[in-house]
Order: structure tokens, then C-alpha cells, then sequence
């Protein structure tokens, strides 16, 4: 089978902690991964190496079968390739929506600024944002912000993309919009790998949920398995916690 991603025997050390042990898993096209486990268990630390923003200390990751840590990898065309929609969105508050979406296409992929403001405008409307194009993030509430991170990653014609926990930071009334442009984006057809704290996208949007505790993946497996009869004391436990947070233990 090709893989879009194989992860072996990854390790992440900061200090004398390690935060990652062993991780192995890999990705096929036109997945979708959640991974779900508490706060601390390794899921954003994940997620970074994979991109890059940490260095693992062991083990190795491929894309494509490719060495992502080998000295001649093209990290920039990478990221480009295997994008991240962040936490707290991180897009350039100085410019415009649609500047967002138009400077890593011109800078990284080399586009035009004519080719790479109909791509932005495209996938701007595709997230309900169109209508903001010359707003700039501080004029945006969160889940407006959000959803043109998302523009953002999509205008790079992405073949995975990863959302580091992209509810987290918003207010609840704007969590179902993101969350509807992700299940869309998921109907589509593209590669995703979700760190999230909602268990009904994970359990309704994905293909297999990995359950990550303390640096560990405990279970792996697809989301009727998870959430119906998981196999591990430790995912049931967890479940049990977040779904029936009102039950006397």
C-alpha cells in the first residue's frame, strides 16, 4: 500500500523528558486521522514533528517514502505540500485576508499574483469568507480567523493537511461553522490528520481515531471500535471521562 506518511519508532525528547515514545503509524491517502487524548499526552507535539516545527530525536518519518530529516529534503516545498492549520490560527495580522491566502502561494510556489489571488478568492468563498477578503485578523472573530487559516493551507493545493486542535481556541458558538468547512473538506477527498477535542467529528468525520496517553499510542483503530468497544483500559477510561464527565466514578 502507499503511504503518504509512515512514522517509525518516533521518539521527542525536551530535556530529560520524553514527550513522544515509539510512535509508529502511517497515513494513506485520503484519510482522515483524528487523535484524540488528553491534554499533555503528545498529540501537538506530534503533529509538529511531523512538520517539522520540532526535530524528533529518534526515529524517522517519511513522506512518500522519503526521509523527511534527510540533509538534501526540500523542508519548504514540504510544508507546502503537508500543510497545518494551528491552534491560534497565526496568520499575518498586517495584512489583509486575501493577503494570507496570496503570499505563501507567490513566495513558496512561485505564482503569480494574478493566479494567486483567483486561487485565494476561491478558497476564501469555499469557507464562507469571501466577503472579508480585505478585512484584517483583528476586524475577525475566531472562527472567522480560522476559517481563513484553513483558506490559507487549501490555496496551497496541499496533499495532507494538519489541524493542531483548531476548535480549542474559540468561543463555542463559532465551533460548529470550522467544524462544517473540515467535514466538507473531508467529503473532498483530502488527506487529514486532526488533533481534536471533538469526539462527535472524530467519531462521525474519521476513518480511524488514534488514542494517544502519555506519549504512547494506546489504540488504533477505526471510530466504531474507539468509541463502542474500545480494547484498551486506558482509551475506555478517557472516553468514559470526556463523554460522561457527570458520572460518579
Amino acid at each position: 500500500m502507499a503511504y503518504n506518511i509512515e512514522i517509525r519508532h518516533l521518539r521527542k525528547d525536551f530535556g530529560n523528558h520524553t514527550v513522544l515514545r515509539d510512535i509508529d503509524f502511517s497515513v494513506s491517502p485520503g484519510d482522515v486521522v483524528c487523535i484524540i487524548g488528553a491534554s499533555g499526552s503528545g498529540k501537538s507535539t506530534l503533529l509538529r514533528c511531523i512538520n517539522l516545527l520540532e526535530r524528533p530525536s529518534g526515529g524517522s518519518i517519511l513522506f512518500h517514502g522519503e526521509d523527511i530529516q534527510s540533509r538534501a529534503f526540500q523542508v519548504a516545498s514540504y510544508r507546502a505540500r503537508v500543510g497545518m492549520v494551528f491552534q491560534q490560527f497565526n496568520l499575518f495580522y498586517n495584512m489583509t485576508a486575501l493577503e494570507n491566502c496570496v503570499i505563501g502561494q507567490m513566495k513558496v510556489l512561485k505564482r503569480s499574483r494574478a493566479e494567486s489571488e483567483e486561487k485565494a478568492g476561491l478558497y476564501l468563498e469555499k469557507v464562507g469568507m469571501l466577503p472579508y477578503s480585505n478585512a484584517k485578523p483583528r476586524q475577525l472573530s475566531g472562527g472567522q480567523k480560522q476559517r481563513v487559516a484553513i483558506a490559507r493551507a487549501l490555496c496551497m493545493d496541499p496533499e495532507v493537511l494538519l489541524f493542531d486542535e483548531p476548535t480549542s481556541a474559540l468561543d463555542p458558538e463559532m465551533v460548529g461553522d470550522v467544524l462544517l468547512v473540515m467535514r466538507d473538506l473531508a467529503k473532498s477527498g483530502l488527506t487529514m490528520l486532526v488533533v481534536t477535542h471533538e469526539m462527535a467529528f472524530a467519531r462521525d468525520v474519521s476513518h480511524r481515531v488514534v488514542f494517544m496517553d502519555d506519549g504512547v499510542i494506546v489504540e488504533d483503530d477505526v471510530p466504531g471500535v474507539i468509541f463502542n468497544s474500545p480494547r484498551q483500559p486506558r482509551t475506555r477510561e478517557f472516553l468514559h471521562r470526556i463523554l460522561r464527565p457527570n458520572d460518579p466514578q
